[in-house]
Order: C-alpha cells, then sequence, then structure tokens
C-alpha cells in the first residue's frame, strides 16, 4: 500500500511540475489589454458587437449603458431577443431607438435543429455588416476603450480570431472559491499558453468577448457548423483553429467584466447544462477527469497531513505547486492570494459539478436551455 501512494504522489508532483512549467512559461507570452495602446480611428476596421439575449431585463440595463459608452469609430450593435418573455424585448428597442448604429431582431419560434442561443447569434450575425463580429453576452460590460485595445492585440498578433478572459465579478467567500478554482482549471485543462501556436491543436472560446474576421466565421461554417453546440464559445474556437487560422487569448482585465452567476448555487445549476457538454457527453471520460482532478487537487493535501516518508514529501511538493499557481490566479482575478488554501474545496466542488451535470443530463435523457428542452441523442449527434 506505501508504495502505491508513493506512485500516487509522485504522479501528482509530477503533473504539477510538468503542467506548472508548461503554463507559466506559456503566460508569459498571453498578451494582457492594459499593455496595448487603443488603436486610432484610421486602425479601426467596423466591427459588429452580436449578443443574444432572452429574459435579461435585470442585467441587461447595466450591460447597455456600458455599450453606449463605448468610444469606437466604426461600431454597429445588432442585438437578437430571442423568444423573451419578460421586458428584454421592449427595453433593447427602446435602446436601439436612442442609437442609431444599433439594431434589434426578435425570435418568436426557434426552427427545428437548433439550440436557441446559437440560433439568435445566427441571427445577428446575418443582420450585420462588420469587418469583424464580436460575440458576447447580454449581460458583458465593456470599458470605453475596450474595442480599441482589441483590435490593436489582433492586429499585433496577425489574429483571425481573439477571445479575451475578463474580469469575473465575485461576492462572497463561496463563489470567490469555486471561480478561482474554475480559472485555474480553465488554464490547465485547455492548455491556453498553447493556443496562439498554429501548430498546436489547443482552442478556447470565452463567451464573454469572441473577435473574429467576418472572412474567417464565413470560411468556418458561422454558427449553422454549432446549431446543436451547448458549449458553442469554446468550439468557436475549436473551429477556428481546424481551419487553420490564427487564433489568440488575452487577458482583458477591468476592459471587460461579467458577473456571471449570483451565488454558489446559482453557479452550480448554471453550469449543468455545460460540464458533461464539454467533456462530450462521455462518461467514461468524466470519470478519469474526477479521478485525475481528485488525485491532483485533493489527495495531496490529505497525503501531507496523514502521510509519511516519501508521500508526505512527494504530496508536500504536489501541495506547494498547486498553491503557487493558485496564488497566480488569484491575483490575476484580484483577490487575496489567501484563497489558494481552498484549493482542495474548490477541487471537490468542481467535481461534483462535473458529477452533477452528468447524472442530470443522463437521468432526463438531454438538456433544458431557453425553454426547451433537447434530447441527448440529437446533442450528441451535433458534436463538433
Amino acid at each position: 500500500m506505501h508504495v502505491f501512494l508513493v506512485v500516487l504522489m509522485a504522479l501528482a508532483a509530477l503533473f504539477w511540475i510538468f503542467s506548472g512549467f508548461r503554463v507559466v512559461r506559456g503566460l508569459f507570452g498571453i498578451p494582457w489589454m492594459k499593455d496595448f495602446a487603443p488603436a486610432q480611428n484610421e486602425e479601426c476596421p467596423r466591427i459588429s458587437l452580436l449578443f443574444a439575449a432572452r429574459d435579461e431585463e435585470e442585467k441587461l440595463p447595466a450591460a447597455l449603458a456600458t455599450l453606449a459608452r463605448i468610444d469606437y469609430p466604426n461600431l454597429e450593435i445588432v442585438a437578437v431577443d430571442d423568444r423573451s418573455g419578460d421586458a428584454t424585448g421592449r427595453i433593447l428597442d427602446d435602446f436601439a431607438r436612442v442609437h442609431p448604429h444599433a439594431r434589434v431582431a426578435h425570435v418568436s419560434e426557434l426552427p427545428a435543429g437548433w439550440l436557441g442561443k446559437p440560433h439568435a447569434l445566427q441571427e445577428a450575425y446575418q443582420g450585420s455588416s462588420g469587418e469583424w463580429l464580436l460575440f458576447t453576452d447580454a449581460d458583458v460590460w465593456f470599458a470605453t476603450d475596450s474595442l480599441r485595445r482589441a483590435i490593436a492585440i489582433a492586429r499585433s498578433r496577425s489574429a483571425d480570431h481573439l477571445t479575451l478572459f475578463g474580469n469575473v465579478v465575485m461576492v462572497g467567500f463561496w463563489e470567490t472559491v469555486l471561480l478561482t478554482f474554475f480559472g485555474l482549471a480553465m488554464h490547465i485543462g485547455n492548455e491556453t499558453h498553447r493556443v496562439s501556436d498554429p501548430n498546436s491543436r489547443a482552442y478556447i472560446g470565452v463567451g464573454a468577448f469572441q473577435l473574429i474576421r467576418r472572412s474567417t466565421y464565413e470560411a468556418i461554417g458561422t454558427h449553422r457548423r454549432l446549431a446543436m453546440e451547448v458549449v458553442d464559445d469554446m468550439k468557436l474556437g475549436k473551429l477556428v483553429k481546424q481551419g487553420g487560422f490564427r487564433s489568440c487569448i488575452g487577458v482583458a482585465e477591468q476592459y471587460v467584466s461579467i458577473r456571471w452567476h449570483s451565488g454558489v448555487g446559482n453557479v452550480v445549476r448554471g453550469v449543468t447544462k455545460n460540464f458533461f457538454a464539454a467533456l462530450g457527453y462521455n462518461v467514461p471520460l468524466v470519470t478519469a477527469a474526477v479521478c485525475g482532478m481528485l488525485l491532483t487537487n485533493v489527495a495531496p493535501f490529505v497525503a501531507l497531513a496523514i502521510g509519511h516518508g516519501w508521500v508526505r514529501g512527494l504530496a508536500g511538493v504536489a501541495v506547494v505547486l498547486a498553491l503557487g499557481f493558485h496564488v497566480g490566479v488569484d491575483l490575476v482575478m484580484k483577490v487575496s492570494p489567501l484563497y489558494a488554501l481552498t484549493h482542495p474545496i474548490g477541487a471537490i466542488l468542481f467535481c461534483y459539478m462535473l458529477i452533477r451535470s452528468t447524472v442530470i443530463t443522463l437521468w432526463r435523457g438531454g438538456v433544458e436551455w431557453r425553454g426547451t428542452f433537447y434530447p441527448l441523442e440529437q446533442l450528441r449527434k451535433g458534436l463538433v
């Protein structure tokens, strides 16, 4: 048993040594929006900012207020009211009446073979005219010069697709525990440091901010290719890489902000449709992911407390490296580095969310999203 535990802790330590070195080295090459001067008027191609909204009457006014203040000389805004049952459509129409560069489309019926959000974004694209398309969400807040800085990054990196990690507004202890670990898992699991490498298969797409050349978007098949993809934002990034185009990931910080979900309970419920989908509705892959996460993020803390000899020594190496990486994520997300001490708690919550998403999706035989139920068999056929 002791030898078995030594091997497990050695694997955990090697994971953090290998992953930590790769990720930290790669992160130095990721552009930060604050380091780029806003593009001048003559450097600003036409951008169409596109988003779908469904029953967003509470969050929409604050987000629209930031859109109204964006300083960009060649911007159009195309919003789609996706079958809302509240005041979302009226709020969007009122905004468009005041801002002539904005227009609104209303979807009253969802065609067969589509998820609501991809269909709404496809509708937005079809009503747009920009050389660049910026896909975002209805509750995202933009700084006034965010688009000028984003286009400067895209130009400097010769990117066809730019997606950004923005500022996630976290309220309270449990939200912060969960979302800081989520940020860490995103970096490691999606190999963000390799996204810009054209020879790598690594990809990523953040729903809050995806800027893509119109020609690239059309070449990869538009959202028609993503018609039944629950994680359409991530898979847009995948299509860009598969198409041989250049993708880039950057850090926006305060230039792009979002209050994802209010309260840890809403965060857990909000990803029910996403987590199992992100792993391709593959139960063995979910099992491997949960076991791997517990081995590398929880077991070393337990072994450090109750183990001895080589077990404790190797566990200590894994714990120190895991905490160090978590501190880095905390600093980027602008929370106290002491939240690194909650690392194993965040990992357990993350595993719970993944298992919960899997069990509920299998139990229901599909997912419910935006008021429509989609059978699992249909979703699996639509995977990209």
